[in-house]
């Protein structure tokens, strides 16, 4: 386990900001989209963070953990077995399968692609470190 205070500090406002847009925002775009979008840089960041991974893993392996969860939000996994009446599961793992979603991790994903390779000057696009 390795600690990197930058990341964990970002995760940190990225955590609080989705708890915010959860107990205060109820509309149809940035509850649903943006917190989709921003739960794969929370993922993101918190798993740079807290361990060794390097960008391209950590990315990619963010973004499939998110389209697992879409997956088994498409056959009701949550229902077999047997939490729907659990709150913090459905608010953790959801309820409904959306397309929507799928595209809003990608658009995190892509934007995390973004940032890092523009960014971050310990990132060579020949190490990915």
């Amino acid at each position: 386990m390795a600690l990197h205070k930058p990341y964990l500090l970002l995760a940190l406002v990225l955590l609080l900001t989705e708890i915010a847009i959860a107990l205060f925002v109820n509309d149809a775009f940035l509850r649903p989209i943006g917190g989709d979008f921003l739960v794969v840089l929370l993922l993101y960041t918190t798993v740079r963070g807290l361990t060794r991974f390097k960008f391209y893993p950590a990315l990619i392996g963010v973004l499939l953990f998110c389209y697992l969860i879409e997956a088994m939000q498409y056959i009701h996994f949550i229902q077999i077995i047997g939490w729907e009446k659990i709150t913090i599961a459905r608010v953790v793992m959801g309820t409904y399968f959306s397309w929507e979603d799928m595209l809003a991790y990608t658009a995190g994903a892509l934007f995390i692609l973004f940032i890092e390779t523009k960014y971050n000057p310990t990132l060579s696009k020949w190490t990915a470190s």
